[in-house]
């Protein structure tokens, strides 16, 4: 008998295996249905033997010195702060727009303080933000918005920016300085080994036992479990009995070059006429020396293994039915971006993942606390202390 099946390998449901294996002392058994754990972060070598990310660049970066702590239980961290370029108008210039994006892009020689001049020229104020257009239109102008984003987006989504909900291009600032850095974090690093090395490490533990190749489908009438973890997309589920919530997938062409370096840039954006939406470099993440090089092309599709929910209010709407249905299913605990349906980041998921184990032990405390009070045995007490020191810049 196990205490919990998990459905999905991924961030979520291997750091709850974790925690409820080491920090509870349950039995658990993690399935997935693809051939690795790791889910969309899954790396690993190529046959040049080069450090890829098969489902496209996982750059980790955080603001929670909590999730730092915990992730460094797992591994060591190679410094790393992310750089973005867009290829416009015949240039490879920064994105997120900066100063010196204005600068090259227009040939002008602007300061801080003039290019905020700039923009405020430029931009068209809505009196509400309600969509992605209102956002970009309003701080940069129509086009600005026409030569970095619009295009993205619709390749990216499917959808003109105008019909998706304002979260998905506010993640993307604007900046009056030179700063090139994608994120701007107190914590950028990657695993020094990789992300595999690191749920290799997570899940290595005696109370865990795990099925790949395998949907909790086919075993979760068969194998005895208490309580069940789920990860995967919330109307598969339930059957899709409200319809279908969408989600956005991707494809993924992946080439080796004879090359050291292919490409200016770690990442390159497309925001125009490409069939795809950006090219990784990956050894610009992984720090790995080697002759040759391997790039990833991205082509978003409507079809396929669900990436990203997409962000509009009918959708939230339709989720909605989902989760109230989730909330009033007993014994099954619903994690992660599909699960929730909202486009988390990776530090989020382990986040909200390390707060529903602490969940779960809370109840499971009141529970032994009133066995306490009829037979005054008190449940043991058990955590674990930090097995790395945490590395990383600030």
């Amino acid at each position: 008998m196990f205490d919990y099946l998990i459905v999905g390998a991924g961030f979520a449901g291997s750091v709850l295996a974790e925690r409820l294996a080491a920090g509870s002392d349950k039995k658990v058994l993690i399935c997935d249905k693809r051939p690795h754990i790791g889910g969309n972060a899954y790396d690993h070598y190529n046959e040049a033997g080069i450090l890829v990310h098969k489902y496209g660049p996982h750059i980790f970066h955080t603001n929670s010195r909590d999730v730092c702590e915990y992730l460094s239980r797992f591994t060591e961290w190679r410094p790393y702060q992310h750089r973005v370029r867009a290829s416009v108008d015949g240039q490879i210039v920064p994105i997120p727009i900066n100063l010196d994006t204005i600068n090259k892009l227009y040939g002008l020689n602007l300061t801080s303080f003039e290019v905020e001049d700039f923009f405020k020229k430029v931009a068209e104020p809505r009196e509400q933000i309600r969509t992605s257009e209102d956002v970009v239109v309003s701080k940069v102008g129509r086009e600005l918005y026409e030569k970095f984003f619009r295009s993205y987006t619709r390749k990216q989504w499917g959808l003109d920016p105008s019909e998706l909900d304002a979260s998905v291009t506010s993640r993307v600032p604007t900046r009056t300085n030179r700063d090139d850095r994608y994120f701007t974090d107190t914590y950028q690093a990657m695993p020094l080994h990789g992300y595999t090395r690191m749920f290799e490490n997570m899940l290595d533990h005696p109370n865990i036992k795990i099925l790949l190749n395998c949907d909790y489908q086919e075993i979760e009438k068969e194998i005895p479990y208490k309580q069940m973890i789920y990860t995967g997309p919330v109307d598969t589920y339930f059957d899709y009995c409200y319809g279908r919530l969408p989600y956005r997938s991707l494809e993924f062409k992946h080439e080796t070059h004879d090359v050291a370096v292919y490409q200016q840039a770690p990442v390159v954006n497309y925001p125009n006429e490409h069939l795809y939406t950006r090219v990784t470099e990956f050894k610009y993440l992984t720090g790995q020396e080697h002759p040759k090089t391997s790039i990833v092309y991205e082509f978003p599709r409507s079809e396929g293994d669900a990436y990203y929910p997409v962000p509009r209010r009918e959708n939230a709407e339709l989720y909605a039915k989902y989760k109230a249905l989730a909330e009033v299913t007993p014994r099954v605990h619903f994690v992660g971006r599909l699960a929730t349906y909202k486009y988390y980041n990776m530090d989020q998921i382990v986040a909200q993942a390390l707060t529903v184990y602490g969940k779960l032990t809370s109840a499971k405390r009141k529970e032994a606390a009133v066995r306490v009070g009829n037979n005054g045995h008190h449940p043991p007490v058990k955590d674990e202390p930090l097995r790395r020191e945490l590395i990383l810049t600030q």
